[in-house]
């Protein structure tokens, strides 16, 4: 059965939300209606349909009008078995002492690695982007260092790969995951499950520090916060409350033209950078909380 999709691109998050929820009223129907941040760093939101009839073109062109978007553009995708294709092409990844890998490269998982499973259909957050490889060197790097970590929090957790690898380093830790996506907890709980760490660590639903198990966890002796330039800033605040005297946040979801401007908020709200890495387009960093 084709599938087709529906793009289109305007500024602001209010007005992507209100062209998304808009959009689920066409006919026929979509079967699926995505929002996101562009992170390119223009403040662009793009606003998706997926539909499995070929959309109604004059009623996209209305509500794009309506909402001040630029026309959407339509495309007929190919019937495609995407979990085949990420499985051919998505490869093991070594990041320290971390080995990212598929149930189909079980053979290949190294002697002495600390193994990290997550499966093709899965693939948002499989270590192969450079935010996430850019946060499990820094984990290392700490724990190579001595750090030892009791509190942990992976802050928009996707597959929750980075709260198992702190897992996997301090079993006996409070180790949260939360995601404001409800489906991306029910992800991590799966990988949560398939890597034999159940009960090592807590998924769940919350958007940013507000929830009441993250309340009570605090104060963290490292977060991870692997989301985009917008969020990262306007949490700075909370996430250094959050955190115990000489806490560290690892910090990524960054360009390397936005990190200077990451550092310098980070460092307002009162932490110092400890180390910065640049993975192709993008930079992770890690900075400590004074004393």
């Amino acid at each position: 059965m084709p599938t087709f999709t529906a793009l289109t691109t305007l500024p602001g998050k209010a007005q992507a939300d209100a062209l998304g929820e808009t959009l689920e009223t066409l006919t026929p129907e979509p079967t699926g209606v995505g929002v996101f941040e562009l992170e390119d760093g223009s403040g662009l939101w793009e606003v998706g349909g997926y539909f499995e009839a070929a959309p109604d073109v004059a009623g996209l062109a209305l509500l794009a009008a309506m909402h001040g978007a630029r026309d959407f553009v339509v495309s007929e995708l190919p019937e495609v078995d995407w979990v085949a294709k990420v499985r051919r092409e998505l490869t093991p990844v070594e990041a320290g002492r971390f080995f990212v890998y598929g149930s189909h490269d079980a053979d290949k998982v190294p002697q002495g690695a600390e193994p990290l499973l997550i499966e093709a259909s899965m693939a948002f957050g499989t270590g192969h982007h450079g935010t996430t490889q850019g946060c499990l060197l820094a984990l290392d790097a700490l724990a190579q260092e001595g750090g030892r970590c009791d509190r942990v929090l992976d802050l928009g957790c996707g597959t929750a790969v980075l709260a198992m690898a702190a897992a996997r380093l301090w079993p006996d830790g409070t180790i949260l995951a939360s995601d404001i996506d409800a489906v991306a907890v029910e992800v991590a709980e799966v990988n949560v499950a398939a890597n034999g760490l159940a009960g090592k660590l807590r998924c769940m639903e919350a958007e940013g520090l507000d929830h009441p198990e993250i309340a009570q966890a605090a104060p963290f002796d490292l977060i991870f916060a692997n989301i985009l330039k917008g969020p990262l800033i306007a949490l700075a605040d909370s996430i250094t409350s959050a955190l115990a005297p000489g806490g560290k946040v690892i910090l990524s979801g960054i360009l390397n033209d936005q990190a200077d401007e990451i550092c310098a908020v980070y460092t307002q709200a009162g932490n110092s950078v400890v180390r910065r890495t640049e993975i192709g387009d993008w930079t992770t960093i890690m900075t400590m909380k004074s004393v």
